[in-house]
């Protein structure tokens, strides 16, 4: 479980792969590594089962869900696929687009993660709950239809009490906040990365 970690450690010390440790290729396009990328997005989800509520699994199997899609194009082409760029050029020449969806809608959903989370550090008195709705209704709700808003709502009013969450994430509050931030700007690098990319003509299917 994501919360089984020692006294002196925090949540971010069991992740298999942080955000911190995605390189970025700023004299290449600022090309993403796929695999590195994937890591740390499969190990971001394990941030909802600290959030604690069965209703946080659908958002949680919707990201594994997209992360096995551009995982799936990587294998079957792997020197297409080294950079999360390569990937969607390449998918895209050969009239393909399932895993490039899969990285539209992965990204939707780590950015609505790192806003929400931005927005919770940045008003220390809001509730997650309160920031997590904000950045629902920035991030996802424009897209999902209305069969699946009411899934996603129901998790916004399950998150756990501000001073829980946090304590779960590891009991030296000042170290869990410093880690955190430090998480959440390289996630937030890789997502700001992602849009300007995904915004592109290269990048539409």
């Amino acid at each position: 479980m994501a919360t089984s970690h020692s006294p002196n450690s925090t949540f971010f010390d069991t992740l298999k792969r942080s955000f911190t440790s995605v390189p970025i290729d700023s004299n290449n396009d600022n090309a993403i590594p796929t695999s590195e990328f994937l890591e740390a997005a499969e190990s971001l989800t394990a941030l909802f089962d600290v959030l604690g509520s069965v209703a946080f699994t659908p958002v949680k199997n919707d990201m594994l869900g997209n992360v096995k899609k551009i995982r799936d194009r990587q294998l079957a082409a792997p020197g297409e696929s080294q950079t999360l760029q390569a990937l969607v050029r390449n998918e895209i020449k050969s009239k393909k687009h399932t895993a490039t969806e899969g990285l539209v809608w992965l990204n939707r959903g780590l950015d609505f993660t790192a806003q929400a989370l931005r927005q919770n550090l940045s008003k220390p008195t809001d509730e997650l709950s309160a920031s997590f709705r904000t950045a629902y209704a920035a991030t996802l709700k424009p897209h999902h239809s209305f069969m699946i808003k009411p899934i996603f709502s129901a998790a916004m009013s399950a998150t756990p009490y501000r001073k829980d969450f946090y304590a779960k994430l590891g009991s030296d509050q000042q170290k869990v906040e410093k880690e955190l931030e430090a998480w959440l700007q390289g996630l937030e690098k890789c997502v700001g990365v992602l849009n300007g990319f995904l915004a592109r003509k290269e990048a539409k299917w």
